[in-house]
């Protein structure tokens, strides 16, 4: 059984140059591309014509946090329960809003690992998780909060020694983790420090990444103060999250050494639109006082030709999982990417990054059939990208 897609627009998100009149064989049983080309498509069980209509592939957002619900805001004393609700509620708006695969970065209860194994077992569909569990974090860092109803719980693992790190990432890898989240720097919605704050040392962060990438784990490191990203960066990591005080001589290291950056720009961007007296005064000050600088810094980056990465923070306040990665993409293109810069790093860029690159974030053959329908060309006006569209996930169409 297959299906064929005909008189197509194809942007495959390996290629940056739109390719006409495509058309796309999608094997039914394994949601996989059998094959694509031009001219005479292959005979087929269905054809749909789709007029010149735009395809691409499913989005990826490399950083959210599904557990966190962005309207109200509720950070602490979750339940597992709720925690698992509320991760179930996003998953589903991420898929409509046409997110095929994330990367979560930190998840209480490991509720994020636990819908992964779900979903490898075949008995939880929908958008697709690489999972990072409890993210690695200091006593009063960024990450030391209180879950549980009767605050019996931590979200993150409290690493205050080198071997404390070890313990966490190996327990981590042995639950199912993919990805390790570490905690170099303090950060906007954190009270007790400051975004320069120097959390993990180089030394805890050095044997995270010994760790994690002997047991073919990445690890994603939230540095937002010039000194915590040169720490990740001295360790290894293999993205720089946030990034906000990125300084030219890291932006080429990073360039040069093959290490994503996934700045989250929609994190500040919304608290500064929707915060005004519903946000602490702290996250407010500290949002304020960086807000400029870290967009300055993120269009260095990309000038520098630093792989950047589309993710959101999505979870975070009024940081919405329904249209939060359309608002980075454009985001990002305000900065000085181009669309299909921007759609890099929402597909191949990103596969890479999450090491799914094999399966999927491209539209080639023997990779798995995510992408959109569009109306509009998103290599012309990257908003096309938010317009009227198909969703299909492993090549079924979703409703």
């Amino acid at each position: 059984m297959n299906t064929i897609f005909k008189n197509v627009n194809l942007f495959d998100g390996k290629n940056a140059e739109l390719q006409k009149n495509v058309w796309l064989n999608i094997d039914d049983v394994s949601g996989k591309v059998e094959s694509l080309g031009t001219g005479k498509p292959p005979s087929a069980n269905h054809s749909i014509d789709l007029k010149g209509k735009y395809i691409t592939p499913g989005l990826i957002n490399a950083h959210t946090h599904i557990m966190m619900n962005p309207v109200t805001n509720k950070l602490e004393y979750l339940s597992e329960t709720e925690a698992t609700v509320t991760a179930l509620n996003n998953l589903k708006s991420l898929l409509k809003a046409g997110v095929t695969y994330i990367r979560d970065c930190g998840c209480a209860f490991d509720v994020d690992v636990k819908l992964a194994k779900l979903q490898k077992e075949g008995a939880l569909g929908g958008t697709e998780i690489v999972p990072s569990g409890r993210p690695m974090t200091m006593t009063g860092g960024h990450g030391d909060f209180v879950e549980g109803i009767y605050g019996e719980a931590v979200w993150g693992h409290l690493t205050d020694s080198e071997d404390a790190m070890r313990k966490a990432v190996r327990q981590e890898f042995k639950r199912g983790a993919k990805n390790i989240k570490v905690m170099a720097t303090g950060g906007v919605m954190s009270a007790t420090d400051e975004v320069d704050d120097i959390e993990l040392s180089l030394p805890e962060l050095n044997v995270a990444v010994q760790e994690a990438h002997s047991k073919h784990m990445t690890v994603a490191s939230h540095a937002q103060g010039n000194k915590g990203i040169q720490n990740s960066l001295d360790a290894g990591v293999d993205s720089i999250e946030h990034g906000i005080y990125v300084d030219e001589k890291q932006a080429d290291f990073m360039r040069e050494n093959n290490i994503f950056l996934v700045p989250t720009l929609n994190a500040p961007a919304s608290i500064s639109q929707y915060g005004r007296g519903k946000l602490p005064d702290y996250m407010l000050r500290k949002n304020d006082l960086v807000k400029a600088d870290f967009f300055k810094n993120v269009a260095m980056a990309i000038k520098k030709g630093v792989k950047v990465v589309v993710g959101t923070d999505a979870g975070t306040p009024f940081n919405y999982f329904s249209d939060g990665t359309w608002n980075e993409l454009e985001l990002i293109v305000t900065l000085g990417a181009t669309p299909v810069q921007a759609l890099f790093g929402a597909t191949k860029f990103a596969a890479e990054l999450l090491k799914i690159d094999d399966l999927y974030g491209t539209l080639e053959k023997g990779k798995y059939a995510d992408f959109l329908i569009l109306e509009d060309n998103p290599l012309e006006d990257i908003k096309a990208i938010k317009g009227n569209k198909e969703v299909y996930k492993k090549g079924k169409k979703i409703d």
